[in-house]
């Protein structure tokens, strides 16, 4: 007889999920889904609000990533107001975001994945997580503490909380930079490009220790979408949407972000509350492309900061065409880390960063808006529309995370198809299938918005245990 195997939840992620594995009759994986289990649908309750409290609100759609929401709102907002934000605003807003990415990335690498790298797969659960790591790797953990701090504090900095800052708004940020806290920032610069050099190198020199997962997490031909610049280089805040094929090749190019309809789909299935996005002209679900650290890279022709250059060259040689192991989002992630360091430290040496014209004003002039930025999982995009009181009467949010659905599902049954024997069941087998996972370093807070009728399961039970009635809605 067949057998599911469930894997619930699905640890070290941000937020909620769990894994099924159907068995064959010899106990073989036949099947493998990724459901992710929450629903907020942050859409339907943000309507009847002034638009100019979306960025603040959708904030609130996560801890990890609010300032990724606030860039992408406040850019729908910029959109609804129909202004061009004022050059320095724009550079503080980059600023901003790059803090983001580093702290993000650094949580993911460190907090996250790094127990399986240092630990082993195959390592007892109970010390596997950053606790362990620390007992054992100090010197590695600690590294991982002070750049995520670092990241941290130049939020706070910025926006005067480290969570949920509420600084950046549409038309530009709210508060503009002094000489005193540009220095602050600066002067943390030094050490975080440190850490990250040294964390780059380490891994590196053990990627070779992990052959066989490099080869089967989620490594399979897809394409990969993410914003670049007018140069075609890495690209965080704005510029416009590339669209590459397995072999490297560019499919879409130069795509105006307001135009991401025309390029995209989005569907639902039952077992998951999040979407799952494809590219149109393949229709779904042959549309699959994956967004993030490794498509971002993948679409890049360069980075633009020195070392970062320098990284993304040694990068691009590990394949030929499009690095396509998921395994890499690591790799990708460390890169990113040293790109947004350089950046960060650019920004604030030019002179411009401390002119006090910050802000462009105005009511709603459009009718509808759409923002789309590079949150550290991937591409964001809010879309809103509002009535002439200035009021949402639509809102959808495509979240990062959301892009990548297809390509985890697709990697969870890779991984599970190639280590889990269901007639002799390990728990390394399974984490490997939870691992997977955990390189796309999904946010599912963020994701789990659902598109027409929510299914519902509703019982009325009696003070024995008896169903005296239920409804079901599918």
């Amino acid at each position: 007889m067949t057998k599911t195997i469930t894997i619930d939840p699905v640890t070290r992620i941000e937020g909620h999920a769990r894994i099924t594995l159907q068995l064959d009759k010899k106990g073989q994986v036949d099947d493998a889904q990724f459901h992710v289990t929450q629903f907020r649908g942050f859409e339907k309750f943000c309507e009847g609000r002034p638009f100019t409290e979306m960025p603040a609100i959708t904030a609130r759609t996560c801890g990890i990533c609010p300032v990724s929401h606030l860039m992408a709102s406040s850019k729908a907002c910029d959109d609804l107001m129909a202004v061009d934000i004022p050059p320095t605003a724009d550079m503080l807003r980059r600023l901003m975001n790059l803090a983001q990415l580093t702290q993000s990335h650094a949580l993911s690498f460190f907090h996250l994945s790094s127990p399986d790298m240092l630990l082993g797969w195959d390592s007892d659960p109970a010390q596997r997580h950053i606790f362990g790591v620390a007992a054992k790797h100090p010197e590695l953990a600690v590294d991982g503490v002070k750049l995520r701090k670092i990241g941290q504090t130049i939020i706070e900095i910025l926006g005067g909380k480290k969570v949920h800052p509420a600084w950046m708004v549409g038309g530009g940020v709210n508060a503009p930079l002094t000489e005193e806290t540009r220095q602050k920032m600066l002067d943390m610069l030094p050490e975080a490009l440190d850490i990250a050099r040294r964390t780059i190198k380490w891994y590196k020199q053990t990627l070779g220790q992990f052959g066989e997962e490099v080869r089967t997490f989620a490594n399979f031909p897809s394409m990969f979408m993410g914003l670049v610049d007018k140069s075609g280089g890495l690209e965080h805040y704005d510029g416009y949407l590339r669209v590459t094929d397995e072999n490297g090749k560019t499919v879409e190019d130069m795509i105006d972000p307001k135009r991401f309809h025309e390029v995209l789909g989005e569907a639902v299935e039952k077992f998951s509350y999040m979407k799952f996005p494809y590219y149109k002209a393949r229709g779904y679900p042959d549309g699959m492309y994956r967004v993030g650290p490794l498509a971002r890279l993948n679409i890049s022709d360069h980075a633009g900061t020195p070392i970062a250059d320098q990284e993304l060259a040694e990068f691009k040689d590990l394949h030929r065409g499009a690095v396509l192991s998921s395994f890499q989002y690591h790799y990708a992630r460390l890169i990113e880390i040293i790109f947004a360091i350089e950046r960060m430290k650019q920004l604030l040496e030019d002179p411009m960063i401390l002119d006090p014209h910050v802000r462009a004003r105005a009511r709603g002039n459009r009718n509808e808006g759409i923002g789309v930025a590079e949150a550290p999982r991937g591409t964001l995009i809010h879309h809103y529309k509002i009535n002439d009181d200035g009021q949402i009467t639509w809102a959808n949010l495509i979240i990062a995370t959301g892009h990548n659905n297809l390509a985890m599902n697709r990697g969870v049954k890779q991984v599970a198809q190639h280590f889990v024997d269901g007639t002799k069941l390990q728990e390394g087998m399974l984490n490997r299938v939870e691992a997977v996972i955990r390189c796309f370093d999904p946010c599912l807070s963020c994701a789990t918005h659902a598109m027409g009728q929510m299914p519902l399961h509703v019982q009325l039970v009696d003070p024995t245990g008896n169903v005296v009635d239920e409804v079901l809605r599918d």
